[in-house]
């Protein structure tokens, strides 16, 4: 059995997508954001005390890059992963973990609006700078996209895969705090890779979201 520790609208959620595209067996068990996280039970899961943690046949992994990239070859090594003499191989990897460039901008985000609770806690200046740094990513999706390359639908050329989940996770999180007004490409894309029925699957449930609302402005709001 797979089992996957799972809070909405974290990271793991790109976990969570990808193992409903799988079509596989698996259960959730659904975490708080709160410090439950850093209990020494969890922490025997994820020793950072962070999600997705996976176990599988009585091992336990973390990080998501690696969970992905294991699922893949495990279970889909060509239709969602691609083989090491595939020559999407290097894309594959490169775009996979892409996604975490923009989650660390994510998360930064994340901290600032909704861990940080108090208006003088936050800084502006972070808020700013990381919406910033997630435009800065859209562009480099927006380039990948507008490649004059016949059927130029998602990050690969052969087609969907993994890298399309793990980046369009990423962009959902990212939504929250940097539109993709200035990317019509990227903006195409993504709502090609999340009108698929394993996204809806992965999204958060009444009462289960992590974001109080959908867009949170770079700067603080002034009374």
């Amino acid at each position: 059995m797979i089992t996957l520790h799972h809070v909405p609208q974290s990271r793991s959620m790109r976990s969570l997508w990808l193992l409903h595209e799988l079509e596989i067996d698996f259960q959730v068990i659904v975490h708080p954001f709160d410090r439950s996280l850093r209990d020494p039970a969890f922490l025997s899961l994820s020793p950072a005390g962070r999600v997705p943690a996976l176990e599988i046949e009585g091992e336990r992994m973390f990080e998501t890059g690696a969970i992905t990239q294991y699922l893949c070859e495990r279970f889909s090594p060509d239709r969602f992963g691609r083989r090491v003499d595939d020559p999407d191989r290097m894309a594959w990897l490169v775009w996979l973990h892409f996604a975490e460039t923009i989650s660390q901008h994510a998360a930064a985000l994340t901290q600032q609006h909704v861990a940080l609770r108090e208006d003088h806690m936050r800084s502006p200046i972070v808020m700013k700078l990381e919406a910033s740094r997630i435009s800065k990513c859209y562009d480099a999706l927006e380039a990948r996209l507008s490649t004059p390359i016949e059927n130029r639908d998602y990050l690969l050329t052969s087609g969907f895969s993994a890298a399309d989940i793990s980046v369009g996770q990423a962009v959902y999180m990212a939504r929250h705090f940097a539109t993709l007004d200035a990317h019509p490409e990227t903006a195409a894309w993504y709502e090609r890779i999340t009108a698929r029925p394993a996204f809806q699957a992965s999204l958060p449930r009444d009462g289960e979201k992590l974001f109080e609302q959908s867009f949170f402005a770079p700067w603080p709001l002034e009374g």
